[in-house]
């Protein structure tokens, strides 16, 4: 494991690590989740990895473990809500490897509550890490991509970015608004065929994130099924950096439920308020809580262990709501094509 030391300037001062086949793979969020599965996988294809987020100590047993796993790996301690971090981790990346081939924005932090019971103050700390993060993120590595002539931009969005999420509102509009950022970035690229911009779409995917996550519901929250694994987004990611797309959803409800959007928007949020409330009148009470929006998440597990329990009858019922609203949206689609015709 190379642990990067800097200077006041923020530039490494340990020596460069030969560049991998697999290119080197700046990581975001890497210490837990779908970040370290990631860092696993990518370490599987001989990647050089950058790894960051705030919690060294699991940064550091994460970069032991890619090690192992056949990658080569750099620990830099980042908050993406400071520009000034953001830059010397791509400082930092190309010192170590002489190049980024990958920059994947990862980092995504969310609270529930109802909007007005949430602080302020959270909801401005979601929107800077979910959305400014990224942008940070993409401001350092696109120079750098045009300079070289190629390299892919990986923003993590989340099915979020499609379906607004009462409850939430914060995280609907900081992954709304990633969505039209990646877009947008996409446009000003389009004359540059070898850079890329990604984006991913998962579904609720079974990490440490919904219990790390701040809270102010007043209930115990878990994600509705079906939940994916994370190993499953982390594989996606590792195909996406051999063969960029635009985009990329993952989960069997994440399309159906992007047509119910665009056919239905109003009947779906209302659905999904109707769900979260329904789950909420029966899970057990839980105390207010900031979670990890200003410090560190603790731990480095990569599940959050909802898959291994019983899906409740509230989750439940989220989940055909859901799948309902798709078959829905699916037909009418249909009948308009058949009307067309």
């Amino acid at each position: 494991m190379h642990e990067a030391s800097t200077n006041p300037s923020g530039s490494p001062l340990s020596a460069r690590a030969r560049p991998s086949r697999a290119g080197c793979v700046v990581l975001t969020g890497a210490s837990s989740g779908i970040g370290r599965a990631a860092a696993l996988a990518f370490s599987g294809e001989g990647a050089d990895l950058v790894l960051a987020s705030r919690n060294r100590s699991a940064l550091e047993a994460v970069a032991l473990e890619c090690e192992a796993a056949g990658g080569s790996a750099v620990v830099i301690q980042t908050d993406v809500t400071d520009p000034k971090a953001m830059q010397a981790l791509a400082r930092a990346a190309i010192e170590h490897f002489g190049a980024i081939d990958v920059w994947i924005n990862n980092v995504g932090v969310g609270a529930v509550g109802l909007f007005e019971d949430t602080p302020i103050e959270a909801h401005r700390r979601i929107v800077e890490a979910n959305l400014l993060g990224h942008m940070h993120g993409a401001h350092v590595v696109l120079p750098h991509f045009k300079e070289r002539g190629h390299g892919t931009l990986i923003n993590m969005i989340s099915i979020g970015g499609w379906i607004a999420a009462p409850y939430a509102a914060a995280y609907s509009a900081s992954k709304f608004g990633l969505r039209g950022f990646s877009e947008a970035l996409r446009a000003e690229l389009s004359g540059h065929r070898d850079i890329h911009v990604c984006e991913v779409f998962p579904t609720f995917v079974d990490t440490p994130g919904m219990s790390h996550g701040a809270n102010f519901s007043g209930h115990k929250l878990r994600p509705p099924p079906p939940v994916l694994d994370p190993r499953r987004v982390a594989d996606a990611l590792v195909s996406l950096s051999k063969r960029p797309r635009a985009r990329t959803s993952i989960g069997a409800p994440a399309r159906p439920g992007i047509l119910a959007h665009g056919l239905a928007p109003e009947l779906l949020g209302r659905t999904m308020k109707w769900g979260l409330q329904f789950a909420l009148a029966r899970a057990e009470p839980a105390a207010p809580t900031n979670g990890n929006l200003f410090e560190a998440s603790h731990g480095l597990a990569i599940d959050g262990g909802f898959r291994q329990k019983g899906a409740s009858s509230a989750a439940v019922a989220i989940g055909l709501a859901a799948a309902a609203l798709g078959v829905v949206a699916l037909s009418r689609r249909r009948a308009g094509r058949g009307a067309s015709s």
